[in-house]
Order: C-alpha cells, then sequence, then structure tokens
C-alpha cells in the first residue's frame, strides 16, 4: 500500500551520523571518506576527551506501523533534559526503511532534540534495534538507552550478546513496549530478556497517555544521573519515579 507520506531523505545534517547497511565495506569507507574531504561539516568531530555529564541514548523503531507512536515520542522528547538541566546529554537514535538512519550527536537542549525528531518520518522495513544497542557501545559515558518498540524482528543471540556487553559497561537497556498491536504482545519476553541482562527493565507504552509518558521519560532521566539512589530521593517530585522503580525492583524477582 503506498500514501503521500513524505519518506526519509538519506542526506546528512549537521552534527549527524547516518548509517548505511550495505555489503561493500570497503567501498563505502571510500565514499564516506570522499564526503568528508568535500563536506568536512556534515562529520562529528570524533571525541577525544571522556564526557563530563552522564549520556541518554532516547531510541526509536520508526518503521510504518509506528507512525501514531513516534507522532506520541516527539511530543515528549523534552522531558528527557528538563528534569535536571545541564546534567544529562541525550542522543536520538532511530532506525526505520530496515537502517538505522539516525544517531545524533549528544545534546542538553531540549528543543534540539525536539526539532530534530520532528523532522523524522516512519519508512516500511524491518526493526534494527541491534546497530543501535551496538553503536551505543562505542560511546563514552552513556548509561542509560531507552528504546520504544513494538516488535523485535533480529537475531537474539545477537541481542543477548550486545545486551551482555551492554552489561558489562554499566550501561542499562530500558524499553517502552508498545503492545497496541495484538501481534507485538509475543515479543515481551524477548525484551523482557534482553532488559533485564543489562539490569534494565521493560515499562508499558501508552500513546494515548502522553502525560504517563512524559512523567516516565523524566523518570528515566533522573535515572540516568544518579541510579536509583537519586530517583528514590526524588520519588515525591516525580510520578514516574515509582513505576520505574518498582518494574526495576520486579526485574530482580
Amino acid at each position: 500500500m503506498s500514501d503521500n507520506r513524505q519518506n526519509f531523505v538519506m542526506v546528512p545534517e549537521p552534527n549527524t551520523e547516518v548509517v548505511v547497511a550495505t555489503p561493500l565495506g570497503g567501498l563505502l569507507a571510500r565514499i564516506q571518506n570522499a564526503l568528508q574531504r568535500l563536506l568536512p561539516g556534515l562529520a562529528p568531530a570524533p571525541e577525544t576527551e571522556a564526557p563530563t555529564r552522564p549520556r541518554l541514548v532516547f531510541a526509536f523503531d520508526a518503521t510504518a506501523s509506528r507512525e501514531p507512536a513516534w507522532a506520541t515520542a516527539r511530543q515528549v522528547t523534552d522531558a528527557l533534559v528538563k528534569v535536571l538541566p545541564g546534567e544529562l546529554d541525550v542522543a536520538l537514535a532511530v532506525h526505520g526503511g530496515s537502517m538505522l538512519h539516525t544517531f545524533t550527536d549528544f545534546t542538553d537542549n531540549a528543543n534540539t532534540l525536539r526539532d530534530r525528531a520532528a523532522g523524522i518520518r516512519c519508512l516500511a522495513g524491518f526493526t534494527r534495534m541491534l546497530p543501535i544497542l551496538a553503536r551505543s557501545l562505542k560511546r563514552p559515558g552513556v548509561r542509560v538507552i531507552v528504546y520504544i518498540g513494538d516488535v523485535f524482528e533480529e537475531s537474539l543471540a545477537r541481542g543477548r550478546k550486545l545486551a551482555d556487553e551492554l552489561a558489562a559497561r554499566g550501561i542499562k537497556l530500558i524499553v517502552l513496549h508498545d503492545t497496541s498491536d495484538a501481534a507485538a504482545r509475543g515479543n515481551a519476553e524477548i525484551f523482557q530478556d534482553l532488559a533485564r541482562r543489562t539490569g534494565g527493565c521493560v515499562l508499558p507504552f501508552d500513546i494515548n497517555a502522553p502525560d504517563k509518558l512524559r512523567d516516565l521519560l523524566a523518570a528515566v532521566a533522573v535515572y540516568a544521573v544518579g541510579g536509583s539512589k537519586l530517583l528514590r530521593e526524588k520519588r515525591s517530585e516525580l510520578p514516574g519515579a515509582l513505576v520505574l522503580l518498582d518494574h526495576l525492583d520486579d526485574r530482580r524477582k
């Protein structure tokens, strides 16, 4: 089925990494090098120092079926960087069209994050959650990966390996699982397995309750900065703190 929605335009934007799947590794490297020579401003500079603030990757499945959920998520992305201003940097990672096409630089600017999210449209394809996990492992300072999705269509063995590597690095995976489609409910155990291997958890994602989603993301942001200790200290201020703490506690049962 076709429609008139705008598809992704695969043109690099400033401070954005673009991942293109291809078996021609050598050719791809030469093309990337040529682009960097011609358009040096499009490639983010290599990180030479460890980040001074904790980092969180906000990742999203933006395949065609995810349009309603993506619209909701765009409305609440600022919750990740507004709770503790200046203490958390966030990168946006999105897959669609069977590829990881967006992995931005980290920022503490809510407007920048929201504007980048607003420019992304959904595109049909298979999920590409695992490249997001792999890319996050290469970025220093990442403490939490928040992934919003409904189904898992990749190698479970590879996913478990990456989850174990995340755990070794102290990176938690928190999945907001959208089960509005009945077919997605069969993937609950997979997401639970991957998240629990990292010390993270799976939370409900309700596109009809953006305020609750905002509360959850705010709690996740606090957790990324100060772990369970800071989250408990702020539970009276954050409606989503108790929900997140309950799910983190459940993972140990």
